[in-house]
């Protein structure tokens, strides 16, 4: 079996709903990792056997497979083939692992897998609002991600001061990261247009690394105005990005005289109720975990996806993995969540942190829509 090897990842900055990326269509903010990642490592488009893009809203704007026009738009002709999928919000990291399991199979050398989301011009859930009556002969209920939240919330017993303080840290991690330069050798800045001014974006839009604890506590809440604890604050951004990794054999990188950054170890996805719907990453960890003969003890990094606070905090009392090792330099509820482009980015994070650091071995884990998780193990080379 080929070693599966990260050459490099990279991702734009998140444009805030509404915000720096309003006027750039969302084929040319996918095409921008991908012209980082040429910049970056000096190769020849033809060597790039497939471009794998996560787009969870396809739609419009998003439609025609933008995976495919990605590549066109960046300028690379007509010869690299391009798929959109669709895992919800596991998409960007989907596209990874399928991307691993294809080089490891021998079937491609060299892949690019990554994901764009542009929530401000295709919003969330346009593509799609019913599921069919067979649904309801299996299952009672149709929830919002964010009700599932709120039961996580209750099933856990965590308070409201519980979600805010894993918000509070997210904030000011990202901060604390952003201003000692970690996030420099993985955003690649963009230049594009808005309302008719050229503009280049540089940064992330959507933190706010001075938030507290006392400024959450007055912010109303969303899904449950008597009992609830998740609100804007404590939930992850809308934001428009999009991310990439370069993803080759051992055996090729070589050849090209490429770095590797990180060797993909192992992937894995697991199903679970639809209903509390964000409890995925729990048994993901656990299973590839097991599959590795490995523990949290043996982790030195993690990302979880932060799409709602509770989640966060279930994940770590069920795992029981270290808050410290965990979304060091901040997660979604800082720096936002561009659905399809988030997974591509949380795993970019590991890659360059383990470099940063000289640690060992990172898995990132997600929750997705309708009951799935998703998980990655990566070690540093």
């Amino acid at each position: 079996m080929q070693e599966a090897v990260i050459i490099d990842g990279v991702r734009t900055p998140f444009g805030k709903q509404n915000g720096a990326f309003s006027d750039t269509h969302p084929q040319d903010l996918a095409a921008e990792p991908l012209l980082a990642l040429e910049e970056r490592t000096g190769f020849d488009p033809e060597v790039i056997e497939d471009v794998i893009y996560g787009c969870v809203t396809p739609i419009d704007e998003q439609g025609l497979n933008i995976a495919r026009l990605a590549p066109m738009v960046a300028g690379w002709g007509d010869g690299v083939p391009g798929v959109q999928l669709n895992r919800m919000c596991g998409s960007g990291q989907q596209a990874l692992n399928f991307a691993a399991g294809q080089i490891q199979s021998g079937m491609h050398d060299v892949l690019i897998a990554g994901g764009v989301e542009h929530m401000s011009r295709v919003p969330m859930g346009s593509d799609g609002s019913s599921v069919t009556e067979s649904y309801f002969e299996q299952f009672d209920e149709l929830t919002t991600q964010g009700e599932g939240a709120e039961r996580i919330a209750k099933q856990w017993g965590f308070t409201r001061d519980d979600v805010d303080e894993i918000a509070v840290d997210s904030q000011h991690r990202w901060g604390e990261a952003w201003g000692a330069g970690h996030y420099d050798s993985q955003i690649a800045p963009v230049e594009t247009e808005l309302d008719g001014e050229s503009i280049t974006v540089e940064k992330d839009e959507h933190p706010r690394p001075d938030t507290s604890k006392e400024v959450l506590s007055n912010l109303p809440l969303v899904f449950r105005s008597d009992d609830g604890v998740i609100h804007a604050g404590n939930s992850s951004g809308i934001v428009d990005g999009s991310s990439a990794l370069l993803v080759a054999s051992a055996e090729t990188a070589a050849e090209h005289g490429w770095e590797p950054m990180a060797r993909i170890v192992d992937s894995h996805v697991v199903g679970v109720d639809p209903v509390t719907m964000l409890t995925g990453p729990i048994p993901a960890t656990q299973e590839i975990l097991d599959q590795n003969d490995m523990t949290v003890d043996d982790i030195d990094l993690f990302e979880v996806n932060e799409a709602f606070a509770s989640v966060i905090c279930a994940w770590l009392e069920e795992t029981g993995a270290d808050w410290e090792r965990t979304n060091v330099n901040g997660g979604a509820i800082a720096h936002g969540h561009p659905l399809g482009a988030t997974g591509a980015a949380l795993v970019t994070k590991l890659a360059h942190e383990l470099e940063r650091t000289g640690k060992t071995t990172a898995l990132s884990t997600m929750c997705i829509g309708f009951g799935q998780g998703i998980a990655t193990i990566i070690e540093r080379v």
